[in-house]
C-alpha cells in the first residue's frame, strides 16, 4: 500500500484494494440494484460474501447520487456505504452534481452511524467513464468541503483510495491544484 497524507488533516491518498482497509466504512461504486457487478463494486461483493447480497436485496435499490449502508460481513471494514455514480455522458446531464451528491450523501450517513474512517474509490471513474481528473477534483473538493464543515473537528478520517498508479497520481496532482 502506497500512503501519502496531505492536507487538509485528516485526509490521505493511499494506492491499494479497498477491500482489505482497515477502517471504519469503504465506500462501494455500486450500480443501482446494489447486487453487485464489476470494478469495486464486484470485489466489495466478493470479498464480503454472501450475506452483504442477501442484505442488499432487501434494500431494494439505490437511485443514482444517493447512498445505502450495510454491514462489511468478512470484510475489515464494519460498514460498506454503497452510492451510485453517474454515467458519463459529456457532462450534459448534470453529471458533476450527481457525483458531488454521492460523496455529501455518504459523508452524511456517516455522520448518522458515527463512523470515525471512510475510504472512497474514484466513484464512476472507472466503467462509468467519467474523466479521472475531473472525478478526482469532484472527490476531493467535497472531501475538504466535509472536513472543513466540522469532519476533521469530531476527529474524522477521510481516504480517497486509489487502485492504480494513474489514478493515484492523478489524486496527487489534483490535490496540489486545490
Amino acid at each position: 500500500m502506497q500512503s501519502n497524507p496531505i492536507h487538509p488533516r485528516g485526509l490521505s491518498l493511499v494506492m491499494a484494494d479497498i477491500t482489505r482497509l482497515d477502517v471504519e466504512a469503504i465506500v462501494n461504486a455500486a450500480n443501482s440494484s446494489l447486487l453487485g457487478g464489476g470494478g469495486v463494486d464486484g470485489a466489495v461483493h466478493g470479498a464480503a460474501g454472501p450475506e452483504l447480497l442477501k442484505e442488499c436485496r432487501h434494500i431494494g435499490g439505490c437511485p443514482t447520487g444517493e447512498a445505502r449502508i450495510t454491514k462489511g460481513y468478512l470484510l475489515p471494514a464494519k460498514w460498506v456505504i454503497h452510492t451510485v455514480g453517474p454515467v458519463w455522458h459529456a457532462g450534459s446531464f448534470g453529471e458533476d452534481e450527481l457525483l458531488a451528491r454521492c460523496y455529501k450523501s455518504c459523508f452524511s450517513l456517516a455522520d448518522r452511524y458515527g463512523i470515525k474512517s471512510i475510504a472512497f474509490p474514484a466513484i464512476s471513474a472507472g466503467a462509468y467513464g467519467f474523466p479521472m481528473q475531473r472525478a478526482c477534483r469532484i472527490a476531493l473538493s467535497e472531501m475538504k468541503a466535509f472536513l472543513e464543515g466540522g469532519g476533521r473537528q469530531r476527529g474524522v478520517e477521510v481516504i480517497a483510495v486509489s487502485y492504480s498508479l494513474d489514478a493515484y497520481q492523478c489524486y496527487q496532482r489534483t490535490l496540489l491544484e486545490l
